[in-house]
């Protein structure tokens, strides 16, 4: 049976807990991880729990740290993750940027010493939900993505997200990754035994395959956003080129390419980008957003192919999933539920799903 939204987040609120969170860090850290199971986003919510058991216990994130500006000025901040989770530096370094950019028109803040911050799109939304323009980017943990005519994985999945409010309360957000899927969704379907579609993945000698376990292990690798050279993999690949410049080259994070990458003293030490843009500083807000809200229906009105498959923009089948969601609640696979109820007893926290 899918568990209540409340349930759901209080499970992984329980097990951060149990690891040696503190109290604050696990209420941030549980809100983004449910957000992203709750729209849809099940790549990065309780998928991402034994994921993290593993950085957890090689050493590789601290369930303690604390982040905290190193080096700042009226329209930036860079902060320092400290070697933990991402979500807490993220969420800290979105909110310094919003706080600026209310003050002098836009800000940027960048991370280093994080590890994985979950759904990009929860950060740009945080933006957005407060009358300004947010964009999120972040480097990779995993490199498994050639660059295109390559043979050897020297990128991650790469994600950015775009958010901005409109008028009539619905915002625009695009959360997307540089690959042609999320890696949380190729781990999903092996979680439950499944295959993964035409054009996800490549196997060891770049050919195309439909197993799910080929790029994590056996050699294989993730496709750039396109799939391959015919289709303009190089727009992918060029994404994420742009996605590491902003987030690691800008912060001083360990570039994906460094032998050092994931082997720092102190654990991970990828890097985020954060930037929030009031259009106040163009033109009165309320003009902004109305235009925003008219534009985006108009995409919406535009004639489908399918009058089942009415035109959506980006964010539409989040805001339906947690409409859904809400109501009828959260739905977790088999596999996956198992995997986490190892990890709740072996920590012993208490286990809330049943």
């Amino acid at each position: 049976m899918p568990a209540s939204y409340a349930t759901h987040r209080a499970q992984l609120k329980a097990i951060l807990l149990a690891w040696g969170m503190p109290e604050a860090n696990a209420e941030t850290t549980a809100d983004v991880l449910s957000w992203a199971d709750l729209h849809g986003v099940d790549s990065h919510g309780m998928s991402m729990i034994p994921g993290y058991d593993a950085l957890r216990r090689s050493g590789r994130a601290k369930m303690d740290a604390r982040p905290n500006i190193v080096r700042e000025t009226p329209v930036s901040a860079l902060v320092d993750g400290g070697g933990g989770l991402g979500h807490v530096p993220a969420h800290f370094a979105m909110t310094v940027a919003i706080g600026k950019a209310k003050v002098v028109g836009m800000a940027i803040a960048t991370v280093r010493g994080s590890a994985h911050f979950g759904a990009a799109g929860y950060y740009s939304l945080m933006a957005a939900r407060q009358g300004l323009i947010g964009m999120s980017c972040t480097s990779a943990s995993g490199i498994q993505v050639a660059p295109t005519f390559g043979k050897q994985a020297r990128l991650g999945t790469d994600p950015w997200s775009f958010a901005a409010p409109s008028a009539d309360g619905v915002p625009f957000l695009l959360d997307m990754a540089t690959t042609t899927v999320a890696a949380g969704r190729i781990r999903n379907k092996a979680n439950e035994g499944l295959p993964t579609p035409d054009g996800w993945v490549l196997d060891a000698e770049g050919q195309a395959s439909n197993d799910p376990l080929v790029a994590k292990q056996k050699g294989g690798f993730l496709t750039s956003l396109g799939g391959s050279p015919e289709n303009s993999s190089y727009k992918g690949y060029g994404l994420a080129t742009m996605v590491n410049i902003l987030a690691s080259c800008l912060s001083g994070a360990t570039l994906i390419t460094d032998p050092m990458h994931t082997k720092t003293p102190r654990g991970m030490d990828i890097g985020h980008f954060f930037m929030a843009i009031d259009p106040a500083i163009f033109r009165a807000s309320d003009d902004f957003q109305n235009d925003v809200a008219q534009f985006l229906g108009d995409l919406r009105a535009t004639t489908p192919i399918d009058p089942a498959r009415p035109v959506m923009v980006a964010g539409d089948p989040q805001w339906k999933y947690a409409e859904t969601r809400m109501r009828d609640g959260i739905p977790v696979g088999s596999g996956l539920l198992t995997q986490v109820r190892h990890i709740a007893q072996a920590a012993a926290a208490p286990w809330l799903l049943d």
